[in-house]
């Protein structure tokens, strides 16, 4: 499912115009980025979670030059689905 898709659907399930609805997912997603801009983690109920993870520096070797480069340490965003997503994901595996 595409964005289009996804903001069309949602316009006809809650009854708004899809400009209204493209603002209201614009909003949503501001809010979770400011949340983990500010290094706090976001849950929402029956989704997930939302967090700042922190992966370690690593070394990396080329294998055709054998040439050793380290990758500093960085931060990225995780997401943990909640169990009731997990639920839903398995019975369609199941098809």
């Amino acid at each position: 499912m595409n964005s289009d898709e996804f903001v069309s659907l949602l316009s006809d399930r809650t009854g708004r115009e899809e400009k209204e609805t493209k603002r209201m997912i614009s909003y949503v997603t501001d809010i979770i980025t400011e949340g983990l801009q500010d290094g706090k983690t976001v849950t929402l109920r029956g989704l997930g979670v939302f967090e700042v993870r922190k992966k370690l520096e690593k070394i990396i070797v080329n294998p055709s030059t054998g040439k050793r480069t380290l990758f500093p340490p960085r931060l990225i965003i995780g997401f943990r689905s909640s169990f009731q997503l997990k639920g839903k994901n398995n019975l369609s595996e199941e098809k």
